[in-house]
């Protein structure tokens, strides 16, 4: 039996994992809308289900990793309008960047990553499933929209009653709806909207409405019942909630067995996002801090809780992430097996299995770095480049990763190790700590030993003696 425990936000406790099939788990995951450069918030989501996925399958189970792009959508329609292109180049131009970004922070690529709009007919399914069982109806409008009042346990996934959710909802005039709480299955066309825009429907011209599509593409791609689905705990409610109504509404038995959300990157402890306006862009963070200190930053957090966005934060993570790559710079790493019974593997596996526990699992690297520098074990830093893979992390040459950064370029930092070479030969030691103490005003470190002087980048000014 699996010791791996996972919370699920369904049941509000963790819970022991099993998954449907021996051996195999079946995880969706809710990816981007594909109007904009993704902002760090993205990143915080998708990191947290990278190291989910990453996990699952370092603990042996066959992991099937859907996580979509919803490419159709109002925001998407009036960007592409915006800047006088077709709905597809904008698409098309946002996915690229998003993978950019996202093969930056070392995010790994999902088994599938469906485009909404590929999956229009098995969307049109569903809608008709729904409207034969009297869970859907068309309004005046000319959308369809889903009778939430006639599916039996509306809200139980956020917790919240039909009267509490009705309480905070506010209502649009001449919505077409039956009850204010209905939300939209099938949006009718609008003449102003692109021909692209339009799909043919036994309603008319239209396109989905957003939450169905995401109940189309995992039940295409993973069946109509599977492990995990996930995604930021803002889309608990209404998107899960509606996933979880005309899933379950359409084909009648339970939809996922386990439900995950990532908590909030916030700024000033207000959540990071487009709408209000405080949002960094992953391009725009990446040109001051690498991916792997970004990444770093973001698993020092477990993944359910909250935690502020600072450059202040990633200043700290990029040290420490340097800290272990100096250990693995001292110690060449041996190719190592993981036995996950002993020792540091066994204390990484225990804080993972502990839903994901990231915080205690980074905890047992640093002690393993304090270990390879006191025993200069080849084993015992292959161990600790293993374990950090596990998690996405510590898998560059620890050199190169030392020494990256803007500034100085190498053959300059040569010259003058070499020019200080030079002056202590001749016993100008004044200038030998004048080129030291130089290059460490500009964040290199040099590093004497028998076998000649190293540098490393260290992004502070330090005082040094030749």
């Amino acid at each position: 039996m699996s010791s791996l425990r996972i919370f699920n936000t369904l049941t509000r406790q963790p819970e022991p994992f099993q998954p449907i099939d021996p051996g195999h788990v079946r995880m969706y995951v809710c990816g981007i809308t594909v109007y904009d450069l993704c902002h760090m918030g993205h990143a915080r989501m998708n990191i947290a289900f990278d190291v989910v996925y990453r996990w699952l399958k370092a603990s042996g189970y066959n992991t099937t990793y859907v996580r979509n792009i919803t490419d159709i959508d109002d925001k998407i329609i009036r960007r592409a309008l915006e800047r006088g292109m077709t709905i597809r180049q904008l698409t098309d131009e946002m996915i690229a960047a998003m993978h950019r970004d996202f093969d930056a922070l070392g995010i790994a690529t999902p088994t599938h990553e469906p485009r909404a709009t590929d999956y229009v007919p098995q969307m049109l399914d569903i809608i008709g499933r729904l409207e034969s069982k009297g869970l859907a109806y068309q309004g005046d409008s000319g959308d369809v929209n889903y009778a939430v009042r006639k599916f039996d346990g509306y809200g139980k996934l956020s917790g919240k009653s039909l009267d509490q959710l009705r309480a905070g909802e506010r209502v649009a005039v001449d919505s077409g709806k039956q009850d204010p709480l209905d939300f939209v299955l099938w949006k009718s066309a609008k003449a102003e909207e692109p021909a692209e825009a339009k799909w043919p429907s036994p309603w008319g011209e239209g396109r989905p409405g957003w939450h169905i599509e995401c109940s189309a593409m995992s039940c295409a791609l993973l069946g109509e019942r599977f492990d995990i689905h996930g995604g930021g705990m803002d889309l608990q409610f209404p998107h899960h909630e509606n996933e979880i109504a005309q899933s379950e509404g359409a084909f009648g038995h339970p939809f996922v067995n386990l439900w995950m959300h990532n908590g909030f990157l916030n700024v000033d402890n207000e959540k990071m996002s487009k709408s209000l306006g405080n949002f960094f862009t992953i391009a725009d963070v990446l040109k001051k801090f690498d991916g792997e200190a970004i990444r770093f930053f973001m698993l020092r957090t477990h993944y359910r809780s909250p935690f502020n966005f600072s450059d202040a934060s990633l200043d700290d993570a990029r040290t420490a992430v340097r800290r272990l790559y100096t250990a693995l710079d001292a110690v060449p790493a041996d190719e190592v097996s993981i036995d996950w019974t002993t020792g540091p593997a066994a204390d990484f596996k225990r804080a993972m299995d502990d839903d994901f526990n990231t915080p205690g699992a980074l905890a047992v690297l640093f002690e393993l770095a304090n270990q390879v520098n006191r025993s200069r074990s080849t084993a015992d830093a292959g161990l600790l480049k293993a374990l950090g893979g596990v998690l996405g992390v510590l898998q560059q040459s620890p050199k190169a990763y030392l020494q990256a950064g803007e500034g100085l370029d190498e053959a300059f930092i040569e010259s003058q190790i070499a020019a200080r070479a030079a002056a202590k030969a001749a016993r100008n030691f004044a200038e030998a700590d004048r080129i030291r103490l130089s290059l460490a005003e500009q964040g290199i470190e040099l590093k004497d030993s028998a076998a000649g002087t190293t540098w490393v980048r260290t992004g502070a000014k330090a005082g040094v003696k030749a």
